[in-house]
């Protein structure tokens, strides 16, 4: 639908390129702004892709009153100046894609406060820049000191620097340095067949393994025009909450490490591996791999599955009902996590977090409500939001959307009748429409996952783009953590549990 110059689409749709209006930089700024200054609208996915010898933007603007995606785009031609103003000046939360943008074809947004790589992708404009050399912001003081952590970690957890500088004990400014595993995996997606990239799909982020490759097929199967039946779209619904509540729950014991609380830590690590166990006789995965394919699955839910779940989820929830009631009066939990690592509603919508980032200071933002995929349209979702934005809002939160999946998911088992006989096979040999663009979002359980993909005149894949919430939320990380003691540090950084592979793309 196209209104004011501006193409609107629904969530899992695709459209075909000629919709798409090409706007002067001028009109694009002025639209970009124009829409983002809305609270409502934030910015799901902006990046740049060659045409030829030009270069095309595309901008994708989620409206979470109207239930539709804003799709607008400008075309720098060859030859033209690469220099752009940008537009972070007026939208904050767009820093992250224009630095991007910038690493990756060199174009300069004038004005850009931040305007440094993000990656390190292979292919980047500028291969003289490079880990070794990446510009930290820095403070010339004979009073402050750095400290570097990373990016080998004294822990089971992935490459990436954090550059500290302080005064004493106290935090002044933490700066992230990722791009330490580039893997190149949006290019991977354009040279393999469908079945090889479902499985990349699958290794996009270890975690979210359901978050992304449900994102995955429903791009794929929305640009080659199928549907899959209403059983398997509750399946992967189910399969996302499950991954959510294994999540949360391991993050919960996480938690508990760091408070020093052992009991709630093996406890909770004890009720995570019940989840994930039963994932696993469902599919032969734990983490959900193999589970989630195009057009359909080779592990239909039953009715025998059905009454498992129900059993496990009834002593889950006893027990981790009883242990969380406890954890979270805790003076010594309290009083570790509380006023610690905030980050205000003004600020929240600033940096434009998603997800769970984005809800522990009031910001509501859900793609299970705003954006629904059929599942959560059948079965609707209510979501919750934290007040102070600390490590116990967070911390809390999980608590609170964990008990909201169980409740899900029984109202699902309750009023759905699941028949294997009515699931479909996978299909890979899919016949993609030529010229067309697809989006689809997923609320993964950090938060939104987006991926876009772009076909050309023979229906071939030719641009694939990946965004983890990861990508929003980083920032709100480093702010989170100024003025506190650097020993806050871990706590804040497992509150968020942000992906490093999942930017490390």
């Amino acid at each position: 639908m196209q209104t004011d110059n501006i193409l609107r689409i629904k969530n899992n749709s695709s459209v075909d390129l000629s919709e798409i209006i090409i706007l002067s930089y001028e009109a694009f700024s002025e639209a970009a702004i124009q829409l983002l200054k809305e609270e409502q609208n934030h910015c799901v996915s902006y990046f740049a892709y060659r045409k030829e010898n030009d270069l095309q933007f595309l901008m994708a603007v989620a409206d979470d009153n109207h239930h539709d995606i804003a799709i607008i785009s400008h075309l720098l031609k060859d030859g033209e100046t690469q220099a752009l103003e940008s537009l972070t000046p007026a939208i904050f939360a767009l820093h992250i894609f224009e630095r991007e943008i910038h690493e990756n074809f060199g174009v300069d947004f004038i004005n850009h406060p931040w305007l440094k790589p993000v990656r390190f992708s292979h292919d980047r404009f500028n291969q003289n820049s490079t880990i070794n050399n990446y510009p930290f912001y820095s403070i010339k003081s004979h009073e402050l000191h750095e400290v570097g952590v990373g990016p080998i970690h004294a822990g089971v957890i992935e490459p990436g620097h954090f550059r500290f500088t302080c005064n004493g004990e106290n935090v002044l400014h933490l700066e992230i340095q990722l791009g330490w595993q580039h893997r190149g995996v949006e290019p991977l997606f354009l040279k393999k067949n469908n079945l090889q990239r479902n499985l990349l799909a699958e290794n996009i982020a270890g975690d979210t393994v359901i978050g992304h490759t449900w994102t995955f097929a429903q791009t794929m199967e929305t640009l080659a025009g199928i549907t899959v039946t209403e059983q398997t779209q509750m399946e992967r619904a189910l399969a996302l909450e499950l991954e959510r509540m294994a999540i949360h729950t391991g993050d919960i014991g996480a938690l508990c490490v760091d408070a020093a609380y052992h009991l709630g830590a093996q406890v909770f690590g004890i009720l995570r591996t019940a989840i994930i166990n039963f994932t696993q006789s469902w599919c032969g995965n734990r983490f959900g791999k193999s589970l989630i394919r195009l057009g359909g699955t080779y592990f239909p839910f039953t009715e025998e599955l059905k009454q498992d779940l129900l059993q496990i989820l009834a002593r889950y929830e006893k027990q981790f009902l009883e242990m969380s009631h406890l954890t979270y009066r805790l003076p010594s939990v309290q009083n570790r996590f509380d006023f610690v690592g905030n980050i205000t509603t003004q600020q929240a919508r600033l940096l434009g977090t998603v997800g769970l980032s984005a809800r522990m200071s009031q910001v509501v933002r859900d793609i299970r409500v705003s954006h629904p995929a059929y599942a959560y349209q059948r079965f609707p979702y209510e979501t919750m939001v934290a007040e102070k934005g600390d490590v116990f809002a967070r911390f809390l939160l999980k608590r609170k959307e964990i008990k909201r999946s169980i409740a899900w998911i029984r109202n699902l088992m309750e009023h759905f009748s699941f028949d294997a006989s009515q699931t479909k096979k996978p299909v890979y040999n899919l016949r993609l429409k030529p010229n067309h663009f697809a989006l689809s979002l997923t609320e993964g359980w950090r938060g939104e996952i987006c991926h876009c993909a772009l076909t050309d005149q023979n229906g071939a894949l030719k641009h694939y783009k990946i965004k983890d919430p990861s990508m929003h939320n980083w920032k709100s990380l480093e702010l989170s953590l100024r003025n506190l003691e650097i020993s806050d540090f871990p706590i804040n950084n497992k509150s968020y549990n942000l992906s490093y592979c999942g930017h490390d793309l």
